[in-house]
């Protein structure tokens, strides 16, 4: 049976570094799979993929050596028993702001006696390249569990958040902290609120051995985070990354409009 390369790095204490999959296009997955990056996290709350996209793109990323993560739409039994079911390698769960709803994430996603998922499907051990059987036995052990802290309610439960046997790191949203804090939305800012916010998710991440993680727009930003301490890291969107390179050559070109790109 396959390992879970980003699992094993974070409980190493190491940094992991990826990007999300916004299109919901096979072939965009396929090619965003071969540049480098250790996962592509494929984006179903914002995004129009199904789940049939999905179980198709989560095939296409573990064939090409990377690892295959989903952002569930809501927090619910039924959203992350279909993704893992259909193969993917870990689940990142938004909007988690008190261990009652942290504890439903483990439910759903760790097998007995860590958690209640239930015993069916293909995709998974195809896409660990094993048989059904060793798969329920082990897939525990390689099933990333994330769960996001992106309002002011999370940070406030974080030691009870973090406490939860079953996760394995903690991912901070910036845009929706930063509007949960009363401003407009940011990857990165001046603000005492926000910046004392990650201090504090920092610090109960390293208490309760959960690996922190946190979104950025740029590898400059990827390379600071990870200075301070950061470990699970996702950079823009891949079509983020499309869209501020076309603006980069438009501008050079003294073309358009002259609108900023969406970096997420």
């Amino acid at each position: 049976m396959k390992t879970n390369p980003v699992r094993a790095k974070l409980k190493r204490g190491e940094p992991s570094v990826g990007t999300w999959l916004n299109l919901s296009d096979s072939v965009g997955a396929q090619l965003m799979a071969r540049t480098g990056f250790d996962w592509l996290t494929v984006e179903m709350e914002h995004s129009h993929a199904t789940f049939e996209h999905a179980a198709r793109s989560f095939g296409i990323i573990a064939a090409s050596g990377c690892v295959p993560l989903v952002r569930v739409p809501f927090n619910t039994t039924e959203n992350i028993k279909r993704v893992l079911d259909t193969g993917a390698f870990g689940i990142i769960v938004p909007l988690v702001n008190s261990r009652a709803e942290c504890e439903a994430v483990v439910r759903a996603a760790r097998y007995r006696p860590v958690g209640q998922r239930t015993i069916g499907g293909q995709l998974g051990p195809a896409n660990f390249a094993t048989d059904a059987a060793t798969y329920f036995e082990k897939a525990n052990d390689e099933i990333l569990v994330v769960v996001m802290a992106e309002t002011a309610e999370a940070v406030a439960n974080i030691d009870d958040i973090l406490s939860v046997p079953g996760i394995d790191a903690v991912f901070i949203g910036p845009n929706d902290l930063h509007a949960s804090l009363g401003v407009a939305p940011a990857f990165d800012s001046d603000l005492p609120a926000f910046n004392d916010a990650l201090a504090r998710i920092l610090a109960s991440a390293k208490k309760h051995g959960v690996a922190p993680g946190i979104h950025v727009a740029d590898a400059a930003q990827a390379k600071r985070r990870i200075v301070e301490g950061w470990q699970f890291i996702a950079i823009s969107s891949e079509v983020g990354m499309m869209l501020a390179h076309a603006a980069q050559v438009v501008k050079d070109l003294g073309l358009g409009s002259g609108l900023a790109a969406v970096k997420y």
